[in-house]
């Protein structure tokens, strides 16, 4: 069975084919332009490649209740014309096959469970740290979504006391609430606070510490609230791996013993890792949830 996948974010769209065991057989990518352009090109990628389905994890927010007008939609973002675009729709007018449909790093987080570093667990968890942040939850065998789905990466943060720019606190970034945690974790925001992209800065840089700081806090309230048997770490500014010891210790620090699980007091490399799948997870999870929409997943179990 050959399945189509969309790994759709901001910066760039990824169309991958894969199999029914999550192996990527093609894919292509290109960068997130103009709605109408951008998906004439994945629409011409699957041209005649013969796919039964199609899974799509997009960039959000989006709309994910089928009993709503606007769901397969784009709803609130504030990318330059895709705020409200018909993104399953567009795509149901050129093929007539089942769509999975949800938030990339739900995706991820499904991909990891399938064939990632989360395989066989009945829950796990999925941040991505890049241009944005996300997070994706995979709990008791299902994706959540609920009233809309995940917005971890808005979650309110605690400022770091060193938090300077310009000599001012740094405010963050984010144009809804500033000091959210993509507004002072993304990587735009480590490019706005040092003048310099992240990938220019050594890795001893003053910036990794109060990156740590930001996304530790993030990954233990997490912690407390979901309580998942995985965390999968993944974006471009995680590609920093100096990243994970220090965000390690500040989960271990913020808890301070009060979780009481040997993932986490013996085993926490092991419990807060990258992604399995590497750069793929999210368009394999596009692959599962194609799977899914086919009704030909396999759920994994332990």
């Amino acid at each position: 069975m050959r399945i189509g996948a969309i790994e759709a974010g901001g910066t760039k769209f990824v169309c991958g084919v894969g199999d029914e065991a999550g192996n990527i057989e093609d894919k292509a990518s290109f960068p997130t332009g103009h709605p109408e352009k951008t998906m004439e090109r994945a629409i011409q990628y699957f041209n005649g490649k013969g796919v039964e389905a199609i899974g799509i994890g997009s960039f959000g927010p989006v709309d994910l209740d089928p009993a709503s007008p606007t769901y397969g939609y784009i709803t609130t973002t504030p990318k330059p014309g895709w705020a409200g675009f018909p993104f399953l729709d567009t795509l149901r007018q050129a093929f007539d096959v089942p769509f999975g449909w949800d938030t990339d790093v739900n995706a991820a987080a499904f991909g990891e469970a399938m064939w990632g570093a989360a395989k066989g667990l009945g829950s796990c968890l999925y941040f991505t740290v890049g241009t944005g942040i996300g997070i994706g939850v995979y709990t008791e065998g299902n994706l959540a979504h609920g009233l809309v789905h995940p917005e971890g990466g808005h979650m309110l943060t605690r400022r770091h006391v060193e938090d300077h720019a310009d000599g001012q606190p740094f405010p963050g970034i984010c144009p809804y609430h500033g000091d959210c945690l993509e507004g002072m974790a993304s990587g735009p925001a480590i490019e706005k606070r040092w003048k310099r992209k992240g990938s220019e800065l050594p890795n001893d840089h003053p910036a990794w510490a109060l990156e740590a700081y930001y996304v530790g806090q993030a990954v233990t309230n997490a912690i407390l609230m979901l309580s998942p048997k995985k965390i999968i770490l993944g974006g471009g500014v995680m590609h920093q791996t100096q990243l994970f010891p220090m965000i390690r210790t500040e989960i271990q620090n913020n808890l301070n013993g009060y979780v009481s699980a040997k993932a986490i007091s013996a085993r926490i490399d092991e419990y807060i890792v990258p992604p399995g799948l590497g750069d793929d997870a999210g368009l394999c999870g596009a692959l599962a949830l194609g799977l899914k929409a086919a009704g030909r997943m396999q759920q994994q179990k332990p």
